[in-house]
């Protein structure tokens, strides 16, 4: 028993000796964590979603019913101004323009008879051979067919007019982005006028209609930078320039909303119309010396401070820095905050290394050795 007791005593004070080396062997450091004061530029940016639209885009349609006759032109097709789009069925109209014809004669023939008849009357009249109603009575007819002729050409010329619309033009040069009728379909013109089809002036200039919160829109202005992606080609960042802010509102979902337009270069006609654009407005722009903003919350807990030799903390918005003297707060003059980082307008230098955190680290002192763990032998 009393072996034993030695034992269980010779291996505890062991132990013992063991923990007390390595107490004494571990050691604290404090480790600090800084950055190096740069130039650099920031900027303060709003986001939101649109749609590409083209700039020019035109719907056609006819100001004339009738039935689809002919289509020339078909979806994506590349069209000049003056280009036939499409022919309605020309047959009633035609007959519209043979009957304002014959209306026409008719009332030139009433207006020789009717000339002819005042030429007498007057001429017996002067003669007092002619009563006053009678003479009166002449007057009014030629008047009378002189206004129906006039109505008649009228109507002729009406007729010849519908006749022409049944030819659809393009009144651009374009694309065709939408065709919405098929040959031998009957478009009726009675109420408004028909979209037979839409048209784009050019796909290498586009623009995105983007819809801007009602929180962000104080700071759009026009001529601002922006970029926006679309899905299509994820990788590929499209610029472009604030171009129109429209004061029109859009309420949705209890949700103010203005649209701004966004001129978009498409040289290589990647963008299509419709897609969905992300888009970023950078609202403000500087250039100066950089740091986080998480910097201007630093803070140390008071083993720290006192190891460091830190004085109280300073209440007034401003960094610590390291310098050769030890560490020193300062007080600074701020500019433009995107929320990670800020401009330093006055207070700090380039080059100076301000501190983002301190912690402690504990390292083990690699010279000491476990006396109960064998080392391992040496490399020669």
């Amino acid at each position: 028993m009393k072996r034993k007791s030695i034992i269980i005593g010779v291996i505890a004070a062991l132990m013992l000796i063991v923990v007390i080396i390595f107490i004494k062997s571990g050691k604290k450091e404090i480790q600090i964590d800084t950055i190096v004061v740069e130039n650099d530029t920031i900027q303060t940016v709003i986001t939101a979603t649109g749609y590409v639209q083209p700039v020019d885009k035109i719907d056609v349609g006819t100001q004339v019913s009738g039935v689809i006759e002919k289509i020339y032109a078909d979806f994506n097709s590349q069209v000049k101004k003056g280009q036939l789009l499409a022919e309605l069925d020309k047959s009633t109209l035609r007959e519209k323009v043979i009957q304002a014809n014959a209306s026409v004669i008719s009332a030139q023939s009433d207006l020789t008879f009717s000339q002819q008849n005042y030429n007498r009357i007057k001429q017996l009249y002067e003669v007092k051979a002619a009563t006053e109603t009678s003479y009166e009575e002449a007057i009014n007819k030629l008047a009378q067919a002189k206004t129906s002729l006039d109505n008649a050409k009228a109507s002729l010329h009406q007729a010849q007019v519908n006749l022409s619309y049944a030819e659809i033009y393009s009144p651009i040069d374009g694309v065709v982005l939408n065709r919405a009728v098929e040959q031998g379909q009957t478009v009726a013109a009675s109420f408004n006028t028909p979209t037979l089809f839409t048209i784009a002036n050019n796909l290498k200039k586009m623009q995105v209609e983007a819809d801007i919160d009602e929180a962000d829109i104080g700071d759009v202005k026009l001529g601002q930078a922006a970029t926006f992606t679309v899905d299509a080609f994820s990788d590929d960042i499209f610029s472009g320039t604030v171009y129109q802010i429209r004061l029109q509102p859009t309420v949705k979902n209890n949700v103010v909303t203005y649209t701004v337009i966004i001129e978009a270069p498409n040289p290589e006609e990647k963008l299509f119309p419709g897609m969905t654009a992300s888009v970023s407005i950078v609202t403000h722009s500087e250039t100066g010396l950089v740091i986080p903003v998480e910097a201007l919350s630093t803070t140390f807990s008071p083993n720290i401070m006192k190891e460091l030799n830190i004085q109280n903390t300073v209440s007034a918005k401003g960094v610590w820095v390291k310098t050769s003297e030890g560490i020193i707060h300062k007080e600074l003059k701020t500019g433009v905050n995107n929320g990670t980082h800020i401009i330093v307008e006055e207070g700090l230098k380039a080059g100076d290394s301000i501190i983002l955190s301190t912690s402690y680290e504990k390292e083990l002192n690699t010279t000491s050795s476990n006396p109960l763990i064998p080392s391992k032998p040496q490399k020669k």
